[in-house]
């Protein structure tokens, strides 16, 4: 869709939307780096304040992806002029505002506009080391793949829309999706041997799987069964997969190869588009133990997922 755009010519952009990235960045003069995303979305759970905390954590795990700072922010609303209570848009705003608080980011204003179906978002603002930039397209063969969230994001609000999923489940997703990425981001930040990383959204973790290997030219290598699921994910899988899971494995499984004793259900949860999913760091072999004890030490539950491999075809192994 962007492919008739011209290619950019200004040296002081490090980073943009050729290589699918999770941010832009721009270089100053002097100092850090511009580091710039926008994200919005329809509500994934019922509660209000948690839906606004929700996009919150979403827009600003984009600059943490890049390896950067999120330091301000720009609220962007669409809501029907009918059938939606005032204290709910509050809740919302305010769910938003003090996730942005916890983050220590400064929310500038906004816009909002009338729209028959719900949206709510932010464009994020961050700095970033230009030095030290974390792109998705830097993926080395022998790295080791670490991913800093369960799964099933989803799954799991399909089934809140047809209440289909207990308190209980519906507690452990808004649980993941309002913990911000920020003590995973600087983790790696500070870390010798981090070569790329992106967050997993919204094409899911086979869909930006993808994107890294293609703009790294190399293969990523996932095991199936080491997959870290929320509760709840693989039960309710499937009466409950949505539209985008369907999306996904039709963009994207022309770059997939899955081995046959691989678990149709466990791929299906890769191709689950996730709402404030974890980061995909790819770490250089020698790093990887250190660098998942750290993580560890910080309270970040990742996961060690697969590896990198050479290839002279850029794709991803599901075995």
């Amino acid at each position: 869709m962007l492919g008739d755009i011209p290619t950019q010519q200004d040296p002081r952009i490090l980073v943009d939307f050729r290589t699918s990235d999770d941010a832009g960045v721009y270089r100053w003069e002097s100092g850090p780096a511009l580091v710039q995303t926008v994200d919005f979305f329809t509500p994934i759970v019922d509660d209000p304040y948690a839906f606004g905390q929700i996009a919150a954590a979403n827009s600003m795990s984009d600059v943490y992806a890049m390896g950067g700072r999120p330091v301000t922010a720009l609220a962007i609303a669409g809501f029907p002029k009918e059938g939606l209570e005032t204290s709910d848009i509050a809740a919302i705003f305010r769910g938003g505002f003090d996730k942005l608080r916890e983050a220590g980011v400064a929310l500038l204003g906004g816009h909002t506009v009338q729209d028959s179906e719900m949206k709510f978002g932010y464009a994020i603002t961050g700095e970033v080391d230009p030095d030290r930039v974390l792109s998705n397209a830097r993926a080395r063969v022998g790295d080791v793949l670490l991913l800093t969230k369960p799964l099933g994001t989803g799954i799991i609000g399909t089934a809140i829309k047809f209440n289909r999923a207990t308190p209980d489940i519906v507690e452990a997703a808004i649980a993941s999706m309002t913990t911000l990425n920020r003590t995973a981001a600087e983790v790696l930040r500070d870390r010798a041997g981090i070569h790329s990383c992106t967050d997993i959204t919204g094409f899911g973790l086979l869909g930006h799987s993808c994107e890294m290997a293609i703009a790294s030219g190399v293969t990523l290598q996932i095991d199936a069964e080491s997959l870290p699921l929320l509760p709840g994910a693989r039960e309710l899988l499937h009466r409950n997969k949505s539209g985008g899971l369907g999306n996904n494995r039709e963009y994207f499984e022309l770059f997939v190869e899955v081995a046959d004793e691989v678990d149709p259900d466990l791929v299906d949860l890769a191709y689950d588009p996730q709402t404030s999913g974890g980061l995909l760091a790819s770490v250089g072999a020698q790093h990887a133990d250190t660098t998942e004890a750290a993580l560890r030490a910080a309270g970040v539950p990742v996961v060690r997922i697969g590896t990198v491999l050479a290839s002279t075809v850029a794709r991803v192994i599901v075995r």
